[in-house]
């Protein structure tokens, strides 16, 4: 009996570019789906909620060293942030094999403030958890969403 470990499409049945079979039934690919799910809402749920504050008042995590160079207000800052979350979680949605780096970026950045803003280090932890689960979706798309590929005239 042989066992294929590979996550890629043998070369006979496919170009190296070419993504992966999506085949719910195969564990791998639901992992990759769960992700990418919970990589596009994620972002999108916490960008809409910067601009109304109904989870939390969004400006208290802001270290005051970003608030002291940032123009406007800790909300009007968080108004961008909300917005640049939110296209990052229509990125990912769209196309996970680069939007997926933008999240896990976007949250390390994040980590830099909370660990820098004291009282936050658990929430620090959890975004960290989250930029690796950003991480791991970054790989398997990297299997199972195809990459951009420019056209030659």
């Amino acid at each position: 009996m042989s066992v294929t470990t590979s996550l890629r499409p043998s070369s006979s049945a496919a170009p190296a570019s070419a993504a992966a079979a999506a085949d719910w039934r195969d564990p791998r690919y639901q992992a990759y789906a769960l992700m990418r799910l919970t990589f596009t809402v994620a972002p999108i749920a916490f960008g809409v909620d910067k601009f109304f504050n109904v989870m939390t008042h969004w400006p208290n995590y802001l270290a005051p060293w970003i608030n002291n160079i940032m123009p406007g207000t800790g909300q009007q800052f968080m108004y961008v942030v909300g917005a640049i979350e939110i296209v990052a979680g229509i990125f990912v949605a769209v196309k996970p094999r680069y939007g997926a780096w933008v999240v896990a970026a976007w949250l390390a950045g994040i980590i830099v403030n909370l660990l820098t803003l004291s009282g936050y280090y658990d929430v620090a932890l959890r975004d960290f958890g989250l930029m690796l689960g950003a991480l791991t979706l970054a790989r398997l798309a990297s299997v199972y969403d195809s990459p951009i590929t420019l056209r030659r005239r």
